[in-house]
């Protein structure tokens, strides 16, 4: 999630519409960073704890957090403010961001070792390899998608995170109940967001179209300047059926 003014989240995406049983391309497109001396440090000093190995196999996640507790994974949290605040909000439920980017990770470690937070893990991986392959069917209460890079360019909208088979991975690793959340402020991916999340036969919309900001979803400072300058920001919330929808 973007602290600073740009078109598109941390969490660049680059996925090419695939079979769920199949990986996609990527989930991303890794850029160069700069790690600035805490981060790197807190890379050090908190990664051995807080960052979790890449395994190809289910994820045990009360051995991970030391806890049974509902999990919610998020896609790509740039640089972890909003995932920290909203970790912070909610002791009671465990966090796995997944993301990609070095500097965005020891950011949020930072986070972590600052705010004293112990209900927040992260794995520095391609995404649709970590759902694939280490989220277990119908394990997760939640997943938070918040400002994926929206691929201005019409050539690039294949490059999209939320297409039809991402969409169709993330409902089966939903717990019947468990709450798909994308947020974005490019008024162009909201429709197709919303177009893509409504075909998905396991999930059904939780509002008439776009829902209003869930209180726990707070506001960043680039999206609070954008709502001042008359920027839109649209939220999509839909649960998980316990059967497709007819």
């Amino acid at each position: 999630m973007p602290d600073t003014p740009a078109p598109a989240a941390d969490n660049d995406t680059d996925t090419t519409p695939a079979s769920p049983a199949r990986r996609a391309i990527r989930s991303f497109v890794l850029r160069a960073g700069r790690m600035g001396t805490g981060q790197q440090r807190a890379l050090d000093e908190l990664g051995p704890r807080f960052v979790l190995p890449f395994t190809p196999t289910p994820l045990d996640a009360a051995a991970a957090f030391g806890r049974t507790a509902p999990l919610v994974l998020e896609i790509g949290f740039g640089m972890g403010a909003a995932t920290a605040q909203i970790a912070s909000e909610r002791p009671d439920t465990d966090f796995l961001g997944v993301e990609v980017h070095t500097p965005g990770v020891g950011a949020l470690l930072k986070r972590i070792g600052e705010m004293g937070l112990t209900n927040l893990r992260i794995v520095q991986h391609d995404a649709v390899q970590v759902l694939e392959q280490m989220i277990a069917p119908a394990s997760l209460a939640g997943v938070h998608v918040f400002f994926p890079d929206p691929w201005h360019k019409k050539k690039h909208h294949k490059r999209r995170l939320i297409q039809p088979p991402l969409v169709a991975l993330l409902a089966s690793r939903l717990a019947p109940g468990g709450v798909l959340h994308c947020a974005t402020d490019w008024q162009p991916y909201a429709e197709q967001m919303l177009e893509v999340l409504s075909a998905e036969p396991l999930l059904e919309n939780t509002a008439d179209g776009y829902a209003p900001r869930p209180g726990y979803r707070p506001l960043t400072k680039f999206e609070a300047r954008g709502l001042k300058l008359g920027h839109g920001v649209w939220d999509l919330v839909f649960n998980r059926t316990s059967a497709p929808n007819p």
